[in-house]
């Protein structure tokens, strides 16, 4: 093997070589430290990632303290209770959207369930600006930072909820790092469903940094969630642009348009010659055409698939995934994650393996709009800068738009309207999906003033650059924590 590899150096041939790895990780623990970790012997518990936190924490220049202290400026951290969740099947003004774990962290989140405002777990279930969000059970330690947009909503009690009085901005971004995570880990229980406790948090070691630092990072994090909060306005005024020149009423009206609620069952009739070899219901539904007679009226009405608009709709074979370590590779979003501004369960994708095509079709670019296109199908979102050459999924489809017009394309199908139109295209037994095809069946309108579309062009980018800007702040505020808090 030596000989080998000094033969490649006498050479001046490079080749990338895999190193051998064991597959079992192991160290010794003492007996005493079993005793104070309240006797506990899961071997995660005393894992090697914790014990390296540790003593990265040891080398900090700044005194450690517990997460829960007044140093910190700790108040509370708990999760609400459990209760039977109510969800209601007609939405009106005052319903309160219901988020999950999960959804927490999406930039805008787009809840499907909702409850009453009068329903009893408001109140233990609703959230106030500044508090830290921490997913505690099932994928166990993804962080989020309520800001106005969140705080609309309830979240479940699969999130802990962390709230301090001073500097929460410093507290979320060293629970973001490496360091805290791994401490986090290490405090799992459970044996199909693994889960934490606040006391895990409360009793977390933290570096005690100055007020200047403390404050430089706060500040970072509460600009960051700032920014992603105006770009959510934006959007929705560009929403809103669009629907108030293409004077369409609220969904719910359209629906009482299309059927009769007078009826126990709602049924309508179609043409032989209208199938279009489509015998799903769903695939029929009237409400269809009467989004699209609303949109005629008012615009020009091109499909997805047109020349006119779209350069390609690119939906990728299925292939292979080679994931690698942190650092390697290209970050690699699934569908889930495309909602997210950073995703915090990064995964990196080794590509060397793959052939030139593949790589074009799965590479991300700025403005790009991406679509799922299986499970929940039709979650939409606009590529920022900071995704360029980011990889996607086979389960995301890729629209990339001609000239200007990705501002157009991502208002309507981010929409309700459009979702609509997306989901008549659904279909499997099982599975939802869509295909590239049917995407490219979806109406879009252009309208023929182009003030009108340069409008909403122009809040699209604006609210796209924010999000970049957005990211661009949490990860000076992370590489502040790691260099001059943590001395990484």
């Amino acid at each position: 093997m030596v000989k080998s590899i000094k033969n490649f150096l006498e050479k001046g041939v490079s080749e990338i070589v895999d190193i051998y790895k064991e597959d079992i990780s192991w160290s010794s623990v003492p007996l005493s430290e079993v005793l104070e970790r309240d006797n506990r012997i899961e071997a995660s518990t005393f894992n090697l990632d914790r014990a390296h936190s540790i003593q990265l924490l040891k080398n900090s220049k700044y005194d450690l303290v517990l997460l829960g202290s007044k140093e910190i400026g700790f108040k509370d951290c708990f999760y609400g209770p459990r209760a039977k969740r109510n969800y209601l099947t007609n939405i009106d003004n005052t319903s309160i959207g219901f988020l999950g774990s999960s959804e927490m962290l999406d930039i805008y989140p787009n809840p499907v369930k909702f409850v009453s405002h009068d329903n009893s777990m408001v109140d233990s279930l609703s959230l106030a600006e500044g508090t830290i969000l921490i997913s505690r059970s099932g994928t166990i330690g993804n962080v989020t930072f309520v800001s106005h947009t969140l705080s609309k909503f309830l979240v479940s009690e699969h999130a802990i909820r962390l709230i301090v009085n001073e500097f929460p901005g410093f507290v979320y971004t060293y629970l973001k790092t490496d360091v805290a995570q791994n401490l986090l880990h290490s405090e799992k229980f459970g044996s199909v469903i693994l889960e934490i406790e606040p006391d895990a948090l409360k009793n977390m070691l933290i570096p005690n940094a100055p007020v200047l630092i403390k404050k430089k990072i706060n500040d970072l994090i509460i600009d960051s969630y700032a920014n992603r909060d105006e770009s959510n306005r934006l959007i929705d005024e560009a929403t809103q642009i669009m629907i108030d020149q293409l004077e369409l009423p609220p969904i719910d009206d359209l629906k009482k348009e299309t059927f009769s609620y007078s009826k126990e069952v709602n049924s309508f009739s179609i043409k032989l010659s209208d199938l279009e070899g489509r015998l799903e219901g769903s695939y029929h539904t009237p409400l269809i055409k009467v989004i699209e007679k609303y949109i005629n009226k008012k615009a020009i009405v091109k499909k997805l698939n047109s020349e006119d608009i779209t350069e390609k709709i690119i939906l990728p074979g299925r292939f292979k995934r080679i994931y690698v370590e942190k650092g390697n590779g290209k970050v690699f979003l699934g569908g889930k994650e495309i909602n997210q501004l950073d995703p915090s369960g990064k995964k990196f994708l080794s590509i060397k393996h793959y052939s030139d095509k593949l790589i074009r079709d799965i590479a991300i670019e700025k403005n790009d709009v991406l679509v799922t296109r299986s499970g929940t199908v039709g979650r939409v979102m606009i590529a920022p800068e900071h995704w360029q050459n980011w990889i996607s999924s086979d389960h995301v489809i890729r629209i990339s738009s001609k000239e200007s017009y990705h501002g157009l394309i991502f208002t309507w199908l981010a929409s309700e309207y459009g979702k609509e139109l997306m989901k008549r295209q659904i279909y499997g037994s099982v599975v939802d999906e869509i295909t590239d095809k049917q995407l490219g069946d979806v109406v879009v309108p252009i309208f023929k003033e182009d003030i009108i579309n340069n409008s909403i062009l122009n809040l699209i980018n604006k609210a796209n650059e924010l999000r970049y800007q957005a990211y661009k702040q949490e990860q000076k505020a992370v590489e502040i924590m790691n260099r001059e808090v943590l001395c990484l």
